[in-house]
C-alpha cells in the first residue's frame, strides 16, 4: 500500500528528515507518496480532495477543517512554539521591551506579512492584534507560501513578518534583520504542527499509521539528541540553504516531541475560543473530535521531550 502524506516546507518537521534519511523510512514497510504543500490551510483543501491519507499541519487549520467537516484528527505531536515576529534591525525588539504592544503598536499604518489565512501564524498574529494593538491601523498581508512572507520583508513590501523559526532565520541573514519577538512568548505551549490523519483510513490501516508514528518519534529523537547530523542531513536533502542556517533555525524553539502532553491539548483548546472569536468558525469543536491520543500514548508512554531543549552541536 501508499501513504500519501502532505507536508510544508519547514526544516524541522520531522517529513525533511525523514526522506533525508532512507535508514529509517526502509523500515516502515511501505510506499510513501510526500506532497510539498504551502501553507496548513492548502493542506486542508486536499484532505477535502481526498489527495492524502496523513499531513503535517498546524493545529488551527485542522481545527478549522473539522469544524467545516473534514473527517480527520490529530493523532500526534511534532512541535511546540513554531512561529516568531520578525523584521528589519531598525525595528523595537524583545528584549529591549517585553511588552508586545509596543512592538506591535510601531507597526501603526504599515502592513505585517503572515502566510495564509487560517494558518497557525496569522491566528497568532491576529489574536495578538486584538489582544495587545486594539484599534491600530496595522495591514494584514497573506501569502500562499511562506517563501513569499520572507521575500517581502527584503523588497520592503511589508515592514515586518510572522512566520517560522525558519522564516526569523532567513529574513536576519537575508534582510538584514532579527526576530522581533520570541517564539516562547506569543503563544506559550502552541501547537506550532501535529500529526493529522483521515479518520477513514486511521481505521482501515491503523498499523501502517503506528509504524508510521515509530519513525515519526525516531526522527524527533534524532533532531534533539544530534542536531548537528540532523541539519547537515536536511540541508543536504533541501539543497539550497547550508548547515548552519538549520542549526540556527532549530536553536530558535528547540520542542521536539511526538507526544501530546497536557500543555500542548490546552494550548489548542485555547485556540479554538480564538478561532471562534476572530470568525474562522461558529462552532467549538470538542477535545475528543480534534485529539485521538490511543496511537501515540501506546508508542511514547513515558514523558514528553518538549522540555528537554536539544544537543550540543
Amino acid at each position: 500500500m501508499k501513504l500519501r502524506i502532505g507536508h510544508l516546507s519547514t526544516f524541522y518537521h520531522t517529513a525533511i528528515l525523514l526522506m533525508a534519511r532512507k535508514d529509517i523510512t526502509s523500515r516502515l514497510g511501505l510506499a510513501v507518496e510526500w506532497t510539498l504543500m504551502g501553507t496548513g490551510p492548502a493542506i486542508m483543501q486536499a484532505f477535502g480532495r481526498s489527495e492524502l491519507d496523513l499531513a503535517y499541519i498546524g493545529l488551527p487549520p485542522a481545527i478549522i477543517g473539522i469544524e467545516q467537516g473534514h473527517a480527520v484528527v490529530c493523532i500526534a505531536g511534532g512541535h511546540m512554539e513554531g512561529t516568531v515576529m520578525a523584521g528589519k534591525s531598525r525595528w523595537l525588539s524583545f528584549p529591549e521591551t517585553d511588552d508586545l504592544g509596543a512592538v506591535l503598536g510601531q507597526f501603526e499604518g504599515k502592513t505585517i506579512g503572515v502566510p495564509g489565512n487560517g494558518s497557525i501564524h496569522d491566528v497568532i498574529l491576529k489574536d495578538s492584534l486584538v489582544r495587545y494593538a486594539p484599534g491600530r491601523n496595522i495591514t494584514v498581508r497573506n501569502y500562499p507560501w511562506a517563501d513569499l512572507v520572507t521575500e517581502a520583508v527584503v523588497k520592503e513590501e511589508v515592514a515586518a513578518a510572522f512566520g517560522t523559526p525558519a522564516l526569523g532565520i532567513a529574513i536576519k541573514r537575508f534582510a538584514g534583520g532579527k526576530i522581533l519577538y520570541p517564539a516562547a512568548k506569543l503563544w506559550p505551549d502552541n501547537p506550532s504542527y501535529g500529526i493529522v490523519v483521515d479518520r477513514t483510513f486511521l481505521s482501515a490501516h491503523r498499523q501502517a499509521v503506528e509504524r508510521f508514528l515509530i519513525a515519526h518519534e525516531e526522527a524527533e529523537a534524532v533532531l534533539r539528541n544530534d542536531p548537528a547530523d540532523a541539519a547537515q542531513a536536511i540541508a543536504d536533502h533541501v539543497g539550497i540553504v547550508d548547515r548552519e542556517f538549520v542549526l540556527e533555525t532549530l536553536r530558535v524553539s528547540p520542542k521536539y516531541c511526538a507526544a501530546l502532553p497536557d500543555g500542548y491539548i490546552a494550548s489548542t483548546m485555547n485556540f479554538v475560543k480564538a478561532l471562534k472569536t476572530l470568525g474562522y468558525i461558529k462552532r467549538e469543536p470538542g477535545k475528543d473530535e480534534i485529539f485521538d491520543t490511543s496511537l501515540i500514548e501506546k508508542i511514547h508512554p513515558e514523558k514528553d521531550h518538549y522540555g528537554d531543549g536539544i544537543g550540543p552541536f
